[in-house]
């Protein structure tokens, strides 16, 4: 029987979700406690691949059991066994075909930015104190819609087949004192969403152009994007299936 499972993370102490022979991996934390419960191998596919230090708010996968799984009981006593910065939130009995990566049709990522010193989430938001053009940053972020290749955003040498994404929004909002970029697209390339935010920076800074920004798209060369902000900001916050109403089993 297949299970789709959907938590979260705070992933400050991972490198990131998959799993690594050297290094603590989300992935390896849970199919450890999954083992543990049901007394049987569990590998768990999970939706895609966070880097380290990256934060999921919400996080699919999907694994094979023989067992039926008293799903109340088995989630209550998985959240006792895993660490405090892991958390299971619903398990769901699906089809032997379903697919927690392949099948997902979009995923949601936010980046935080603190705009003072704030000691209670500086591993939870990155700290930056320079004034920022929004209206730019909004002006340029719009124009993600309008591409379909990203490889000037993508980390190199990465294994893909093909770098295109259909980005379907992407925007800044201002909270307080913290600043939040929204993207979202039916996929994403590694490194792809922190290369955006600092080459939006780089808009915000007036270092660099709205026509400097579609060149760089353009252009498909990661060289001549912006850098890479921390990882600590980032969060996947949401990811759709097609199929999947998170209230019913399918």
């Amino acid at each position: 029987m297949r299970y789709f499972i959907e938590f979260a993370y705070n992933g400050t102490n991972y490198h990131g979700w998959q799993y690594q022979p050297n290094a603590s991996s989300v992935q390896e934390t849970l199919n450890k406690v999954f083992s543990t419960l049901l007394q049987e191998e569990i590998d768990i596919m999970g939706a895609g691949r966070t880097d380290a230090g990256v934060h999921a708010k919400q996080m699919f996968g999907h694994f094979d059991s023989e067992k039926k799984i008293d799903t109340p009981l088995f989630i209550h006593k998985a959240n006792s066994f895993l660490p405090k910065d892991i958390v299971i939130y619903d398990i769901m009995l699906v089809h032997d075909e379903a697919h927690a990566r392949f099948d997902a049709s979009s995923r949601t990522y936010h980046y935080h930015i603190s705009t003072y010193k704030n000691v209670f989430n500086k591993e939870l938001a990155w700290q930056f104190g320079q004034n920022l053009d929004m209206e730019a940053m909004n002006e340029a972020a719009k124009l993600l819609l309008d591409y379909t290749d990203f490889k000037c955003f993508s980390k190199s040498n990465t294994d893909v087949n093909t770098y295109n994404c259909k980005v379907t929004e992407a925007f800044w909002t201002a909270k307080k004192e913290e600043l939040v970029f929204t993207i979202s697209a039916d996929r994403f390339l590694r490194n792809m969403v922190r290369a955006i935010v600092g080459t939006l920076i780089n808009i915000g800074l007036h270092k660099i152009t709205i026509q400097d920004f579609i060149q760089i798209i353009e252009d498909r060369s990661r060289e001549n994007a912006g850098f890479s902000v921390p990882a600590h900001g980032l969060y996947l916050t949401q990811i759709s299936y097609p199929y999947l109403n998170k209230h019913e089993s399918i």
